[in-house]
């Protein structure tokens, strides 16, 4: 950083303008100096920068700032996995009672998909827990959800760099894996057999917020001999209708579940 500043020191400076901001409504690049213990020069430098990414904008009285709408951007993301996760946990505990296997909530998270909750169901043979890690998205059912309904510019992004291979299962030919994802948007849901570990399948249907975007995936899994390709179909019906109803609970109109169509 310029003038002997460290990143650190920066991005401490650049919470305080925003705490400052939130307390005063509006603040000059006097008042923002001041409560920095900073030149002026220092302090806009910091202000301008946060404008730029829309964090700060200037009032009418010019030098005035206040709190940009790129932090309502940031809120709602912040709010949505909130709410995604408080919303879909009794459907959670109640979807792993029924079948009996590991329920996992999943979100986007540039290149991977994160698990933000996670319910074992009785017959689970495993504790192991998914929470907070990242998942390969074309190894896993969450990830093909994920995928099939990123804008096309960003999925030919997600495509362009190499497929890593997990299994002797897992598909790495980017066009046959477009082709499986056109798929999961007409079906309503993805499927994966042995593609992330060998011994592991599971299914997966969108969940939707009230604007109709999807705001993250909800998945079911379990041992190849218990969820087995012909279960994969049942297991769909009763993952796609607990999508929905999450999907309901966040503000999506309900539809018909989806489901049961294909799997595999």
């Amino acid at each position: 950083m310029s003038n002997g500043e460290s990143p650190v020191q920066s991005v401490d400076r650049a919470v305080t303008i925003l705490e400052l901001l939130a307390r005063t409504g509006e603040s000059g690049v006097t008042e923002i100096a001041a409560e920095l213990g900073v030149h002026k020069s220092t302090a806009f430098r910091l202000a301008a920068a946060l404008e730029l990414r829309g964090l700060l904008e200037q009032s009418g009285e010019r030098g005035k700032y206040r709190l940009g709408l790129g932090l309502v951007r940031l809120a709602g993301a912040a709010t949505v996995r909130l709410d995604l996760s408080q919303q879909s946990r009794p459907v959670c505990e109640r979807l792993a009672a029924e079948l009996g296997e590991t329920i996992n909530v999943a979100v986007l998270d540039r290149d991977a998909a994160v698990n933000i909750d996670q319910v074992l169901g009785p017959s689970a043979l495993t504790t192991h827990n998914w929470v907070g890690q990242r998942t390969p998205l074309h190894a896993t059912s969450s990830g093909k959800v994920l995928l099939a309904h990123l804008a096309p510019a960003l999925l030919d992004e997600a495509l362009a760099a190499p497929l890593a291979r997990y299994t002797d299962r897992t598909l790495t030919d980017p066009a046959a894996l477009r082709a499986q994802l056109e798929s999961v948007r007409q079906d309503g849901f993805a499927s994966t057999v042995e593609e992330l570990e060998p011994g592991l399948n599971a299914v997966a249907a969108p969940l939707l917020a009230y604007h109709g975007q999807v705001v993250g995936a909800l998945s079911a899994s379990g041992p190849s001999f218990r969820l087995t390709r012909a279960r994969l179909r049942t297991t769909a019906t009763a993952v796609c209708a607990a999508a929905t109803e999450i999907s309901a609970r966040l503000g999506h109109p309900p539809t018909r579940p989806t489901g049961g169509r294909r799997a595999g």
